[in-house]
């Protein structure tokens, strides 16, 4: 389909408000049936309110292994943004298409949808997949139950390309991250008694400086991977609340901390370092003054890094439809690492650029997009027989 097919496709696509606090079953809905009036019969996994739902679909033949073009529906809010534009409905300027999503990813994710009947017309050797996912932006929640079905079935797909915004660049790593919440128990009382106390923001503050020790030894030059940006592992507290009043020692403090971990890192080893800390050093004194006081970690979200060889059949791939072997990585996170984890092979390369991402006027180019069609239309030759690319 040509760019002005993905373009108008783009148009519906930003139309449909997929905050992931949100549902994004209108999206799906209207996904499921463009797909249906083409003839593709579409899977739909739904979470368990029911509220949002992942669609799979495949093109091709059923009986073999094929390549899956994956990408999440879900967008982040636009609260607080000062926008110039409506953010949910497309705005043409200059050769540039505003809105939510555009660049992550509904731009490709159009570019896909343009491209089906394409797929279509072929005697494809090889079949395509459509993996369309909910809560990406929130720790890659909602694909995992749609791989878990898909490890299952006895042709897992031959690899992913994953369409989050790389310029069309491709990439094959990024970092894993892991989200943790660290919850301090203290106890109170007045101020002017504070050592009758247990003072959950200073205890707290004792975590946060250990968490700082730890990543300035992540951080040391023999443990740099060159190929990442930073090239090293990171160790970042974002929030953090607790205490009511000046004269009252807090009872209660609270801290979430994140690791964004090179894919050859254990990130919950940050976390199982600061629980020894906790159970070792601060613990046994809080509770000399306080025994019902204590120190929890809990995680919130996780997803495993990502780095594919260059020399594997999904790089050279890659490399084939993009018109480059110039691999690269990317400093964001994706699904990638849970699709290459439950042995399907990924790679990264899709129109637009994170720069423009999670922004007010958040835009793709009309450029970029068409570039993808392009990119999507060699791999259909691909798929048709190697040999009809060449």
């Amino acid at each position: 389909m040509s760019e002005s097919g993905s373009r108008a496709l783009l148009e519906r696509l930003v139309g449909f408000a997929t905050v992931s606090r949100d549902s994004n079953l209108e999206l799906i809905a209207f996904i499921r049936d463009y797909l249906a009036e083409l003839g593709v019969e579409s899977e739909l996994f739904y979470n368990a309110e029911r509220t949002k739902a992942n669609l799979f679909a495949t093109i091709g033949p059923g009986d073999r292994s094929g390549v899956v073009l994956s990408g999440h529906t879900d967008v982040v809010p636009v609260d607080g943004q000062a926008w110039t534009v409506d953010p949910f409905r497309l705005t043409d300027r200059e050769g540039r298409l505003y809105g939510r999503g555009t660049a992550d990813m509904k731009g490709f994710i159009a570019s896909v949808l343009a491209a089906v009947p394409g797929f279509l017309e072929r005697p494809l050797q090889m079949p395509v997949h459509l993996a369309f996912s909910y809560d990406e932006e929130v720790g890659c929640l909602g694909v995992r139950p749609m791989l878990a079905e898909l490890e299952s079935r006895p042709h897992k797909p031959w690899l992913c390309l994953i369409g989050e915004p790389t310029e069309l660049k491709p990439v094959l790593g990024h970092k894993g991250k892991l989200a943790m919440r660290c919850q301090v128990q203290g106890a109170a009382c007045h101020s002017a008694y504070a050592p009758q106390g247990v003072n959950a923001i200073e205890y707290a503050a004792r975590l946060i400086s250990k968490l700082g020790e730890i990543g300035a030894e992540l951080a040391r030059p023999e443990r740099h991977d060159e190929r990442f940006d930073p090239p090293f592992s990171t160790v970042q507290t974002g929030t953090i609340k607790g205490g009511r009043a000046l004269n009252i020692v807090p009872a209660e403090c609270e801290f979430d901390f994140e690791v964004r971990a090179l894919p050859n890192f254990d990130a919950r080893q940050v976390a199982d370092e600061l629980q020894s800390f906790a159970e070792t050093e601060l613990v046994p004194k809080m509770r000399v003054v306080q025994p019902d006081t204590g120190i929890r970690l809990q995680p919130l979200s996780a997803y495993p890094g990502l780095a594919t060889s260059p020399d594997s059949e999904a790089a050279q791939l890659l490399a084939l439809i993009s018109g480059s072997a110039e691999f690269g990585t990317v400093a964001f996170g994706t699904e990638g690492g849970l699709y290459d984890q439950s042995g399907i092979p990924t790679v990264v390369c899709g129109p637009g650029s994170m720069d423009q991402g999670h922004k007010p006027d958040e835009f793709i180019s009309l450029e970029q997009l068409a570039a993808c069609d392009a990119m999507l239309h060699r791999l259909a030759l691909y798929l048709q027989g190697p040999g009809a690319l060449l």
